[in-house]
C-alpha cells in the first residue's frame, strides 16, 4: 500500500512540473512575439531615427517623444542617443509638456557638458521656460512676461546667460542676450505690479518699499520709470513732500519724455508694452 502511494506521489510531482514547465515555455514563446500594440517593435534602430525625425518635421510632437525615446532606450550609447535625448527635449517643449522637457534637458546638461550642442542645450532650456513668442523674431502673442512665475523667468535668464557668458561666439548668444534683456524689465515690472496693488490699496509704505526695490536691482529697465512715478505718488500721499520732489527730479533727469512729468502727456504710445519692438 505504502509503495502504490509512493508512485501516486511521484506521478503528482511529475505533472506538477510538467504543466509549470509547459507554462514557463508558452510565456517565453509570447515573450518573444513582438508587441503588435508598438508599431515599432520590429523597426531597425535607422527606420527608428528615420521616422522620429519625419515626426519632428512634421511637427508631430507627441510622436517624435515617443520615438526618440525608443531610440535612446534601445541603444542608449549608439551615434544617435545623445541627438535623440535633446530632440525629447524640444517636442516636449513644443508639444507644451514644459516640466517633462526639462527633466530632459537638464539630464542631456548634467550627462554631456562637453557635448559639441552645449550651448544649444542651454538655449533651449532658456527657451523652455520663457514665452518664445516674444522672443526677437516671434510674434506678440499679447502675454506681459512680469505676469509669469519670477523664478521660472529667473531660471531662464541664467540659462541664457550661459550661453552668453562661456560661448559668445555661438549663433544662439544673440538672440539669448536679447532675451535676458527681455527678462530683466519683466522681472522690474513684476516688482512694479506689486507696487502698484499696494498703492490701489492704501499701502503706500510697501508701495515705496516695492517700487525701491525695482530701482535698486534693476537700475536700466525701462520699467523703472513707472516705480519712480509710483514712489512720487505714494510719498504725496503719506505727506512727505521732499521725498516726493526729489524723486519726480530723478524721474525728470532719467526719463526726460515721460508722460508723468508735468507738459509731457501723451508722449508715449497708450497700450504698448515695453517688449514689443517691431
Amino acid at each position: 500500500m505504502r509503495a502504490l502511494l509512493n508512485k501516486f506521489d511521484n506521478f503528482t510531482r511529475t505533472c506538477k512540473f510538467a504543466a509549470l514547465f509547459g507554462a514557463g515555455l508558452i510565456i517565453a514563446g509570447c515573450s518573444a512575439l513582438p508587441d503588435k500594440t508598438d508599431e515599432t517593435a520590429t523597426w531597425a534602430n535607422a527606420k527608428l531615427y528615420s521616422e522620429a525625425q519625419d515626426a519632428l518635421n512634421g511637427k508631430d510632437y507627441g510622436k517624435c517623444v515617443k520615438y526618440f525615446e525608443t531610440l535612446e532606450g534601445r541603444d542608449p550609447f549608439g551615434p544617435n542617443a545623445q541627438q535623440a535625448q535633446i530632440n525629447v527635449a524640444y517636442c516636449n517643449w513644443k508639444d507644451n509638456e514644459q516640466d517633462a522637457a526639462k527633466t530632459a534637458i537638464d539630464r542631456f546638461i548634467r550627462l554631456h557638458p562637453d557635448h559639441p550642442s552645449i550651448d544649444y542645450a542651454y538655449y533651449l532650456k532658456g527657451l523652455i521656460t520663457f514665452n518664445d513668442d516674444l522672443g526677437l523674431f516671434g510674434r506678440f502673442s499679447g502675454q506681459d512676461l512680469s505676469e509669469r512665475d519670477p523664478q521660472a523667468l529667473r531660471d531662464s535668464y541664467d540659462a541664457f546667460k550661459v550661453v552668453v557668458d562661456k560661448y559668445p561666439h555661438s549663433k544662439y548668444a544673440p538672440d539669448a542676450a536679447q532675451r535676458m534683456r527681455y527678462i530683466v524689465n519683466a522681472l522690474a515690472s513684476h516688482e512694479v505690479h506689486s507696487a502698484q496693488y499696494y498703492y490701489n490699496r492704501g499701502a503706500y509704505i510697501a508701495a515705496v518699499n516695492r517700487a525701491q526695490s525695482a530701482v535698486k536691482m534693476y537700475q536700466n529697465a525701462p520699467a523703472i520709470e513707472d516705480a519712480l512715478h509710483i514712489m512720487v505718488l505714494s510719498y504725496r500721499k503719506l505727506g512727505e513732500t521732499k521725498l516726493a520732489d526729489d524723486t519726480q527730479s530723478v524721474l525728470a533727469a532719467t526719463f526726460p519724455n515721460s508722460p508723468y512729468l508735468p507738459g509731457n502727456a501723451g508722449k508715449r504710445a497708450p497700450g504698448k508694452p515695453w517688449y514689443q519692438i517691431w
